[in-house]
């Protein structure tokens, strides 16, 4: 079973939109295709790593479900998990994690096994930031003639260190909190089981309303981003450049 049509060709919008910008085009609106095709094939991306892993550990029915296609229209919660992060991307260059695919917990049994397929999403990302930002950082890719691709790329690999960073957040319905969850006490997971339809929610109020916690997840953002040897002013260059409309 091969990956879907739909995400193949994604898959290759993003590459034949990055290749324009290489090219030395200045098109706003094809930077901002080439940043939405390639964040909602990362998307996939990181749902499939979810999915693969779970498939690995006992949980072989995410194939019957679909989840090993790539196919956005597989995973569990379309608004969620597709259309809601290209929603916060557009309007606010945040990387909104995505709801999670449907996992069968008692065919996997093993908490370590849990904790991984809850971290497999967020490890798909931060290699996905890697493979983008690592040939500006090393210095493979000057911006002399391609600065709308080099902003673009950075751009793109800096909403997967925002979007590894807001999943790796101890919340419930996050995968933080699903990595952690198999090693909490029976009791405190049930206490919690509510609020896990309310994670997003309690993200958006943390993020928003209480400033040390915005200040920190942006530090660690951009911190990241410098590890990995990018510009930071090309990642703004790439937000404003995106909203072409503006």
């Amino acid at each position: 079973m091969g990956p879907s049509p739909i995400f193949v060709g994604l898959l290759g919008l993003t590459v034949a939109t990055g290749a324009v910008l290489w090219s030395g085009s200045e098109s706003r609106f094809v930077l901002f295709v080439f940043v939405l095709a390639g964040w909602v094939v990362s998307l996939c991306l990181h749902e499939f790593s979810h999915a693969l892993v779970a498939h690995r550990a006992g949980d072989v029915a995410v194939a019957q479900r679909g989840y090993l296609t790539l196919d956005p229209r597989r995973y569990t919660d379309p608004v969620l998990s597709i259309a809601l992060p290209i929603m916060f991307v557009m309007l606010g260059g945040i990387g909104l994690p995505g709801g999670a695919v449907w996992i069968d917990r008692a065919a996997i049994g093993r908490r370590r096994d849990l904790s991984l397929v809850s971290a497999a999403g967020p490890a798909a990302n931060l290699v996905i930031a890697a493979a983008l930002l690592a040939p500006i950082g090393l210095g493979w890719v000057e911006p002399e003639g391609r600065g709308f691709f080099v902003a673009a790329v950075t751009y793109l690999g800096f909403l997967q260190i925002a979007a590894v960073v807001l999943n790796l957040l101890p919340i419930p319905g996050l995968d933080g909190y699903g990595i952690l969850e198999p090693y909490l006490p029976v009791g405190l997971r049930r206490r919690l089981e509510p609020i896990r339809g309310f994670g997003l929610l309690v993200l958006f109020l943390l993020l928003w309303q209480v400033d040390p916690i915005n200040e920190a997840f942006w530090d660690t953002v951009f911190w990241v981003l410098d590890r990995f040897g990018a510009d930071q002013l090309f990642a703004s260059a790439g937000f404003l450049l995106f909203r072409f409309w503006d």
